[in-house]
């Protein structure tokens, strides 16, 4: 059986992942991350993955964040359960820099992200998770590997930064598996490619 490949990642109302100051321009994406519909969204993307895809700066971002939620008794039971989970779980990072496995269950790939997910659908274990990490969905989109979306949408317009869905990707059909609007008018998307 074929693993699914799953991917999730926040967007502005007009469609950006980051605001105009690049990479670290964040400011429509944070205000909206700790809402139970963010949150509850976590939850759903992670429960049926047995393995997270992560490019290099979200790996080292991560690093320096989740570890010391995981067994924090004040943070949110969600918080925590994603912590856990990818603290523990196989893990895959993207990188042509580095040279060791920032963290425990890591393997460090420079290849194709198409070949590299390619061959792990092949293999045994639940559904393939590339976590927030722009670049390593943007060439799945093109290549057509993935087979469901987790977004959120926040009620933020940013005016400029980068965008997850450009030109040029090949036409495909998604259908709503799941939707949610927060009190914040955050929105909790699941989207399941149609083949």
């Amino acid at each position: 059986m074929t693993r699914l490949v799953t991917a999730n990642l926040n967007l502005s109302l007009d469609g950006h992942y980051n605001g105009p100051g690049g990479a670290g321009d964040l400011g429509a994406i944070i205000p909206f991350a700790t809402t139970d519909v963010a949150r509850d969204q976590m939850t759903r993307l992670y429960e049926n993955a047995t393995t997270a895809v992560l490019g290099r700066l979200n790996a080292e971002g991560f690093l320096g964040f989740w570890p010391s939620v995981a067994d924090n008794e004040d943070a949110d039971p969600r918080d925590r359960g994603y912590a856990r989970w990818i603290r523990d779980t196989e893990k895959v990072v993207f990188s042509t820099t580095l040279t060791e496995s920032p963290w425990a269950h890591t393997r460090l790939v420079n290849a194709p992200a198409a070949d590299v997910i390619t061959d792990l659908k092949t293999t045994d274990g639940g559904e393939i998770l590339v976590n927030s990490s722009a670049s390593v969905i943007k060439a799945l989109l093109a290549a057509d590997l993935l087979d469901r979306l987790y977004l959120m949408i926040t009620p933020v317009i940013t005016g400029g930064g980068q965008r997850l869905f450009e030109d040029g990707l090949p036409a495909t059909r998604w259908g709503v598996a799941h939707q949610e609007t927060g009190k914040l008018g955050e929105l909790a998307i699941v989207y399941d490619r149609l083949r």
